[in-house]
């Protein structure tokens, strides 16, 4: 969503604690100190073995604090405001934990907490979102510590990752069933015990969650929010969704809430470039009024510049 990375091509937030006490401090994200021996066990209880040299790990962490600069400088830019939940989310989550190529097996730390923020390839089509992106949809989702949540696009598992530090539960669906089965695997090694992920198409949401969810993110485009996700939408509930067309320009974030009565408000917001939703949605109609929607906003208000996105 940055602007430097308008040039950016094709690839692809849990404490069980009372709300009023903080869910990052009820529910460490991982132990005090993170070492090169944390990492390689993780990564061997994931299924995903890799060796790292004590300078490659160092290497890796010492990039860490200017990459948290960028986030609170971004997220103050284009919200106001970094919200201290939000940052010490990332400031609790390896980022290079998430960094793997799983159709071939191959771990990629290295290219973690990177410069110039931009998608890293996961295989299989699917790819982790660069982190500026993250923070703002994870900030503008106002997660908060009895929340439930649900992801449509696991991808690499950090953005539900990122949630469970600051939400009751997060649940997330994956359409690619390879990489689904294999990323459902990565969570507990870190002691995420609040997360849940399945193989499923994303458009039918997660309805045997018997009483919804207080955040949906979706993170692939999709051509208009799907019914499903607004029955299993809580009252006061937020759904972030973008909306367009594959592969093109005019694709943006839509902030959908319901209210007491369960009537739907929306409002556009950012221009974004995502890779598409599969599945479902290529085979059912559009529902009466999304057109409308759009016709409701036809003059586009750029904040940022489009970038590639997924989980």
């Amino acid at each position: 969503m940055a602007g430097h990375l308008r040039d950016l091509t094709r690839r692809r937030l849990l404490a069980t604690a009372s709300l009023a006490v903080p869910a990052l401090l009820a529910r460490p994200a991982r132990a005090a100190t993170w070492t090169r021996q944390d990492y390689e066990r993780a990564m061997a209880r994931s299924g995903r073995p890799v060796s790292l040299t004590e300078a490659q790990f160092a290497a890796i962490q010492a990039r860490k604090p200017a990459a948290m600069r960028r986030i609170e400088d971004y997220l103050k830019e284009h919200l106001g405001a970094a919200d201290p939940k939000v940052m010490a989310a990332f400031e609790a989550v390896p980022r290079e934990y998430f960094h793997y190529m799983y159709d071939e097996h191959r771990a990629t730390p290295g290219d973690a907490y990177e410069e110039k923020p931009k998608p890293w390839a996961l295989g299989y089509g699917s790819a982790l979102s660069d982190y500026l992106g993250q923070a703002y949809m994870t900030q503008i989702a106002k997660p908060q510590p009895g929340d439930v949540t649900l992801e449509i696009g696991t991808g690499s598992g950090f953005q539900s990752a990122l949630l469970s530090r600051m939400v009751m539960r997060a649940y997330s669906v994956e359409i690619i069933e390879p990489l689904g089965k294999s990323v459902g695997r990565i969570f507990a090694p870190l002691g995420y015990d609040n997360v849940e992920t399945r193989v499923g198409d994303g458009y039918y949401g997660w309805p045997e969650v018997k009483d919804g969810f207080d955040i949906i993110i979706v993170t692939c485009a999709a051509q208009y929010a799907p019914p499903e996700l607004f029955k299993q939408l809580k009252s006061g509930g937020r759904l972030i969704i973008p909306i367009g067309q594959p592969f093109k320009r005019g694709q943006f974030l839509y902030i959908y809430t319901k209210d007491a009565q369960g009537k739907i408000h929306s409002r556009r917001d950012v221009g974004v470039f995502f890779i598409p939703m599969t599945g479902a949605i290529k085979n059912n109609a559009q529902p009466a009024g999304a057109q409308q929607e759009r016709r409701r906003h036809p003059n586009p208000e750029w904040l940022v510049e489009p970038a590639a996105h997924r989980a």
